[in-house]
């Protein structure tokens, strides 16, 4: 391999023009691989169903293993490690984040042939033209992935999921409203999840993810008891990012309004006994919330 080559032959590979070249050309395949291992990783968490999701996470099993591998090249050209630096800034948005990942891959298809071409190295001339064809490969998983994902996915979906949907609906059956009650406090844990990851931590929000995942256990063992199955939780792909903090307190009590505004619907209609108990405690639970919230607003 090339990295046995004695160390007269390195400094001399050091010295040449053409192998200088070489060498910017596969630190910025290293920065492009580093960005679009991060970027997968989001695209990932906002991902709309878990086969998506793994989709995507096997296509960063292969970004990371071209970064190792081009890391490798650099030291052996260089005898230095590469730099590893953010180039690219991925899309908060899931269908914005596939179309930016079709053509990023469609790029490196260009530039990791580009990089074979002109190498001398064997090592290296087969290592881009093989990272070359996984991005191909890449491609047209995203492609097919944004085939599967009408461009009005969100706006579609989000009338017809959690509070929305239940508050839209023109009659409610049992598995109805246990199913929107629980998307909304699938929604409302991605929601302020979101928010802590993007804007930092704020005792607020940070206490009531805590309560929302509570919520959510206290509305499972009513799936099981009237025998609903457990819907998939796609709420990562309704969610985005608030610009500020003040920004994220609105979402805050807009998510609480229609989180209580549900609630106080199925209350009025003739339910079980069991489901009143719980859905009079999650109600009263995001009346809390909506306080807390509303005097977090205050203090903008």
């Amino acid at each position: 391999m090339y990295s046995n080559q004695s160390s007269s032959q390195h400094n001399q590979y050091l010295y040449s023009d053409h192998d200088r070249q070489m060498m910017n050309d596969i630190q910025k395949a290293i920065n492009a691989e580093y960005s679009a291992i991060a970027c997968y990783e989001k695209l990932a968490q906002v991902a709309p169903a878990q086969d998506v999701r793994d989709k995507i996470l096997e296509i960063q099993q292969d970004e990371k293993r071209h970064l190792n591998e081009f890391s490798s090249i650099y030291m052996s050209i260089t005898g230095t490690q590469p730099m590893y630096k953010f180039i690219e800034k991925c899309p908060d948005q899931y269908r914005a984040g596939l179309e930016f990942a079709f053509e990023d891959e469609q790029k490196a298809v260009d530039s990791y042939l580009e990089i074979a071409d002109k190498a001398q190295n064997t090592y290296i001339k087969n290592r881009f033209r093989r990272a070359a064809a996984d991005e191909q490969n890449h491609a047209v998983w995203f492609l097919y992935l944004l085939q599967k994902s009408p461009l009005t996915h969100t706006a579609r979906q989000i009338e017809n999921y959690g509070a929305k949907g239940a508050l839209s609906s023109s009659s409610l059956s049992i598995p109805q409203m246990l199913t929107y009650a629980l998307q909304d406090e699938y929604l409302a844990q991605a929601r302020y999840n979101d928010i802590l990851g993007n804007l930092g931590y704020i005792r607020t929000f940070a206490q009531i993810k805590e309560a929302e995942l509570r919520h959510i256990n206290a509305l499972v063992p009513l799936f099981q008891r009237y025998q609903v199955p457990i819907p998939e939780d796609e709420s990562l792909s309704f969610v985005s990012t608030p610009e500020n903090i003040k920004a994220a307190y609105n979402a805050g009590v807009q998510g609480e309004i229609e989180n209580i505004s549900m609630y106080e619907r199925f209350l009025s209609l003739e339910i079980p006994s069991d489901m009143r108990i719980v859905f009079t405690q999650l109600r009263n639970a995001s009346l809390n919330h909506l306080a807390a919230f509303e005097r977090g607003l205050a203090r903008f």
